[in-house]
């Protein structure tokens, strides 16, 4: 269906918070019929997602329509983001990386409509409005219109404007909004606002899915992941799709209180941000993928590899979903894949968890050699390797020792 310049139709990307909810009726307003897509991606339960069909229709929507997103994140995200193995700047993965399937699932339902106009409630501080554009302007020739970017052109505290316009017009507001900006989806939770922006410790209402540390059970938990071509497939040894497994680590990791930490990051609009995170299930996947790769990966490929996925990483994180060039080194991470084939049990007795044992067909193994323990070399060979490999630092030394 062809869409129409025309229309005064418009799909909202919603998720039911603050922002989004102010954007209903402050589009109703101008004069658009409003139509809220929530892409479900997995963070939140059947209660939650009952709430979010039930903001929707309190506002006013003219429709609303819910949306499976947990297969699009996993081959979208999960998949070549376990692939690259790193965090943003060392650390932050990427936890907001399902708005580029937002993007996809909210231009589908435009296309439905047959309109080009979509909105969403990004402000105009983040990264998330850089996302949100970039991703629709590579899909199409679309209107974006961003109620929060407008309004912050005559409001600074727009948060506590945004919660006065909805509760003059009868419209509660949940005390957890009121501090904090909370995003949950399969991949994790990350939180802002309140305190955390005033670079104080954060509270006790930052907390999402990690229990507390005196709540950790006091067994160890092992758990077993079978990775073909360096994708997860089983979960102690029932196979899954991945985000069920994804899933399934969260709620098992969680109670551990593993993947939370607090990060301070260069934004793309360059602005330091500083964000509490949780990534329990992704944390746990990040780590049996990463030993599983040292033990079968070369040398040269362990060293070469991190340097292609923080580029990847930085696309991402930046809002370069579709450049071609995220598209041509994931063509090199999967093809580095190919034998990270194998078995890798992971423990935790909280707060942490560490690859323990790996099994794997391919595993680069000296049958001749064990480091620091036996070789099938001699000395001599060892002490010209050592004579060979120093000499251009060894030559420096002896130059200019006087």
């Amino acid at each position: 269906m062809t869409t129409s310049n025309d229309s005064r139709d418009i799909v909202l990307a919603f998720s039911g918070g603050l922002d989004t909810s102010f954007c209903v009726p402050y589009l109703k307003e101008q004069g658009w019929n409003v139509h809220t897509v929530f892409a479900d991606t997995g963070g939140v339960d059947a209660e939650e997602r009952a709430f979010i069909e039930q903001r929707a229709a309190e506002l006013g929507v003219a429709s609303h329509v819910t949306v499976d997103g947990g297969p699009a994140i996993w081959g979208g995200f999960v998949k070549p983001f376990v692939w690259a193995g790193e965090g943003y700047q060392g650390q932050y993965p990427l936890l907001v990386s399902d708005r580029y399937l937002i993007v996809d699932a909210a231009l589908a339902r435009a296309k439905d409509l047959g309109t080009n106009a979509i909105a969403h409630g990004c402000t105009g501080m983040g990264n998330d409005q850089v996302r949100f554009d970039l991703a629709v302007k590579a899909s199409g020739d679309y209107r974006i219109v961003a109620p929060i970017r407008e309004i912050q052109k005559t409001h600074t505290q727009t948060r506590a404007y945004e919660q006065a316009y909805l509760e003059e017009r009868g419209f509660g507001v949940r005390a957890k909004q009121k501090a904090y900006t909370i995003n949950e989806n399969l991949l994790g939770v990350t939180m802002s606002g309140g305190e955390i922006d005033a670079w104080e410790a954060p509270g006790e209402g930052a907390r999402g899915w990690c229990a507390r540390r005196e709540q950790w059970p006091a067994e160890a938990l092992e758990v077993t992941l079978r990775f073909v071509e360096g994708e997860a497939v089983e979960l102690d040894g029932v196979a899954l799709p991945g985000e069920k497994i994804l899933a399934k680590l969260n709620t098992m990791f969680a109670q551990y209180g593993v993947g939370r930490g607090m990060y301070t990051g260069d934004t793309t609009i360059g602005l330091k941000g500083r964000i509490v995170y949780e990534a329990p299930g992704l944390t746990a996947l990040l780590v049996a993928h990463r030993a599983l790769e040292e033990a079968v990966l070369s040398k040269q490929q362990n060293r070469f590899k991190p340097e292609v996925a923080r580029k990847w990483v930085e696309l991402v994180y930046e809002g370069f979903y579709h450049d071609p060039l995220k598209a041509d080194l994931e063509a090199f991470l999967a093809a580095s894949q190919r034998t990270v084939n194998g078995e890798v049990v992971l423990r935790t007795n909280g707060g942490r968890v560490d690859a323990v044992a790996i099994r794997s067909p391919h595993i680069l193994n000296s049958k001749g050699a064990t480091y620091a323990q036996s070789a099938d070399w001699g000395v001599e060979e060892a002490e010209g390797f050592i004579k060979l490999f120093g000499m251009s630092s060894t030559l420096w030394a002896e130059v200019n020792r006087s």
